[in-house]
């Protein structure tokens, strides 16, 4: 059994959501991480250790102000999975600012007792916004494992729907936003 089949996420937590404009909500999720905000923010940064945890890869660092940086979403189809972006805040280790497929992302590091409180905002569209909850939530699973003797290996884009714990934390995200998920099918 692969280490995929074997993960159980924590049930849906740490996640909450607000109105901003149009149909764009604001996502909020916060996660406790065993690691430093260094090591923390250079897995936020650099573009072999996104490769480790994130839904996205890039093209070059995001750890200085001005830099330009192409993002290639896991999993999608060419020309929709590529995005260039700037980054507009890179305060190491404690704020990162860029947009994602024109989204604003904030993410902020906290120093906490030995680890470090991670707080990402980004702006999502609501019929988006528990399947990207998930999403960050398992990324962010992967991300305090990848450090450890036990990491998980990246769990993004179409591969981890495939998985009977994407469906069961995606519903959770829906029932506590108060999202409908579509007649469809469990997505």
């Amino acid at each position: 059994m692969t280490a995929h089949e074997q993960y159980m996420p924590a049930p849906a937590h740490g996640a909450q959501i607000k109105k901003v404009d149009g149909p764009k909500w604001e996502l909020v999720v916060v996660r406790e991480l065993r690691h430093s905000p260094e090591k923390v923010w250079q897995a936020l940064t650099d573009p072999a250790q996104l490769r480790e945890w994130a839904p996205f890869e890039a093209d070059t660092s995001l750890a200085t102000v001005g830099a330009k940086v192409k993002l290639t979403t896991v999993g999608q189809p060419p020309p929709y999975n590529v995005f260039e972006t700037v980054v507009t805040r890179a305060d190491a280790p404690k704020v990162l600012e860029y947009t994602s497929w024109g989204n604003p992302m904030r993410w902020e590091l906290e120093p906490r007792d030995g680890g470090t409180r991670l707080t990402l905002w980004t702006a999502i569209d609501r019929r988006f916004i528990a399947m990207g909850a998930t999403g960050w939530h398992i990324c962010f699973d992967v991300l305090d494992r990848a450090f450890g003797d036990n990491p998980l290996g990246r769990m993004a884009g179409p591969e981890v729907m495939k998985f009977g714990f994407f469906h069961k934390l995606h519903a959770e995200y829906a029932q506590q936003f108060g999202i409908e998920l579509p007649k469809s099918g469990p997505m």
